[in-house]
């Protein structure tokens, strides 16, 4: 789902960056149309996976925020370590003063992975189902 709000985001609204920046244009879009599939095809999967969830009884609403929150988190803290630094595949935006923009984007994945892994540690302690 992150990878999916990214592209959308990022990619193609703000027109921040390319999924893959060190080539032309046209592999920059290509780059664009293969994340953008994948992550239609992993949101619509979860999707599947949440309904067979919901199906058995075993949907918790607020373990549910805390997976979205932290797997959303991880997601942004491997692109802006792995891809963004050490491989350079693509920054988070063309500019001068890059520092703060990887600082706000590192800091915003450690507070949703932080978020997320409370509200699990939380369901867990609490075994409530239902409420967020």
């Amino acid at each position: 789902m992150m990878a999916f709000i990214d592209e959308a985001l990022f990619h193609l609204l703000l027109q921040w960056h390319h999924f893959y920046d060190r080539s032309t244009t046209e592999i920059g879009l290509m780059s664009e149309g293969l994340l953008h599939a994948f992550s239609w095809f992993a949101t619509i999967a979860s999707l599947f996976m949440l309904a067979g969830i919901k199906k058995r009884n075993g949907f918790w609403l607020k373990r549910w925020g805390g997976g979205v929150l932290l797997g959303a988190g991880i997601f942004q803290f491997y692109d802006g370590i792995v891809q963004h630094k050490l491989m350079r595949i693509h920054q988070v935006r063309y500019v001068d003063n890059l520092i703060v923009y990887d600082l706000v984007w590192i800091l915003a994945a450690v507070l949703m992975i932080v978020g997320g892994a409370f509200l699990i540690k939380r369901t867990k302690q609490s075994g409530l189902k239902g409420s967020l």
